[in-house]
């Protein structure tokens, strides 16, 4: 069997999600079974969720916040009990790669969490440490913590440039 990568998409730049979620359904048309896994978007229902219910794949989007806005825009109130909700997520995240829930599992703005003081490198990583071979991962966000490069094979940035 062939080792299955870790893989981050970051950057500035817009279209890390849409070539994430590109990748999970190429794996999931191939017979993959896929998991995505998206923080720090809301709960409002987004255009991927259709996906679930129109094609006849192994394909699952889980979202755990309950706020409809996104993370950032909710008052200090709501970002305590809304941090709740995303560590369930990433527990879950932990339980679907000790329990190889998957073959291809997306964690959408996983590294956003760092950023905003959610979760530490150290969390993420401990969820690496768990990965075996057969399944792959994917990671996005704009920064990519020091700490998890060694759990990562490969590294897309996507950055915005101003021309003048």
């Amino acid at each position: 069997m062939e080792k299955e990568l870790t893989e981050v998409y970051c950057g500035n730049g817009k279209g890390k999600t849409a070539l994430a979620i590109g990748q999970s359904l190429r794996e999931a048309t191939q017979g993959k079974s896929v998991i995505v896994i998206q923080f720090l978007k809301g709960r409002e229902k987004r255009a991927l969720d259709f996906l679930q219910e129109v094609m006849d794949l192994d394909f699952k989007i889980f979202r755990f916040e309950k706020q409809d806005c996104c993370y950032e825009e909710l008052s200090e109130e709501e970002k305590a009990e809304e941090r709740s909700n995303i560590l369930n997520g990433v527990n879950f995240a932990r339980k679907v790669v000790v329990t190889r829930e998957c073959d291809f599992l997306l964690l959408d703005e996983i590294l956003g969490l760092v950023d905003c003081g959610i979760v530490t490198a150290d969390m993420v990583a401990d969820i690496l440490k768990q990965k075996d071979e057969s399944m792959h991962i994917v990671m996005t966000g704009w920064n990519l913590p020091e700490a998890l490069k060694p759990y990562v094979d490969t590294v897309t940035t996507l950055n915005t440039e101003t021309l003048q």
